[in-house]
């Protein structure tokens, strides 16, 4: 089966992996279908990656809520990530799918560090390898965390996995009915039109790659076929 992408960063929400009814951290049901998900993808022969949030733990934004400082938040957000990088880690091994966790903050206890070259050999190994506490460095979003480990370990592009939303709008899609989807975008435009589908200081560092970003509904799991089959699904950004 011809993919075209061999080797994605699949980034994926904290909020994504929460329960919506009783309001816990993560879910079941959740965790099993970006498991059967993540399975399908390394079926198809693709390499995968993955890059999680922690917003259904704790996000930055509260730091000044509560009155804590914000390099302080942030750490507690990259920790918040290793948590639901473990729980990722379960479900997909519960799987059979070969797994190794690797966090830019030391955990030996629990995950490796982020070594680059480990990461590459780890996916060459038909592994799925999920990366934890961010960039290890406050002040930084997971979408960072996405742009550069997507540049290190040499992946075609960022699959950008939404709930509920197609792909990216001229507008707030849940604010403004009339929000027209665009299908086609180039790292240029987000950044001059400030479209909040990613952090800019994520869609910076890709400006001059030729990686793209695939920004689609997750909500139907055969969406992430359809984009690694060439389908045009959701919307595609790039450097031109």
């Amino acid at each position: 089966m011809k993919t075209i992408y061999q080797t994605i960063v699949l980034k994926l929400s904290g909020e994504a992996l929460a329960d919506g009814n009783d309001k816990t951290i993560l879910d079941a049901k959740k965790l099993k279908a970006v498991a059967a998900i993540v399975e399908k993808v390394e079926g198809m022969g693709v390499h995968v990656a993955v890059v999680v949030g922690a917003g259904n733990i704790y996000r930055g934004r509260l730091s000044e809520k509560i009155g804590i400082e914000r390099s302080t938040g942030d750490y507690m957000g990259m920790l918040g990530t290793i948590i639901n990088a473990l729980a990722l880690q379960s479900a997909f091994e519960e799987k059979g799918l070969s797994t190794r966790v690797m966090s830019s903050i030391n955990v030996p206890q629990v995950c490796e560090p982020y070594i680059r070259r480990k990461a590459i050999h780890h996916l060459k190994n038909d592994r799925v390898v999920i990366f934890a506490g961010g960039t290890g460095n406050p002040y930084f979003t997971t979408d960072t965390t996405a742009t550069l480990r997507a540049r290190e370990i040499g992946a075609e592009a960022i699959l950008m996995a939404k709930n509920g939303i197609e792909g990216v709008y001229d507008d707030d899609p849940r604010k403004n009915k009339n929000a027209k989807l665009l299908p086609k975008l180039t790292y240029r435009e987000v950044i001059e039109r400030k479209l909040g589908v990613m952090d800019l200081t994520a869609v910076a560092l890709l400006e001059d790659s030729d990686i793209k970003i695939n920004v689609f509904d997750m909500e139907d799991p055969e969406n992430i076929a359809k984009v690694l089959m060439g389908e045009k699904i959701g919307t595609v950004i790039s450097k031109e």
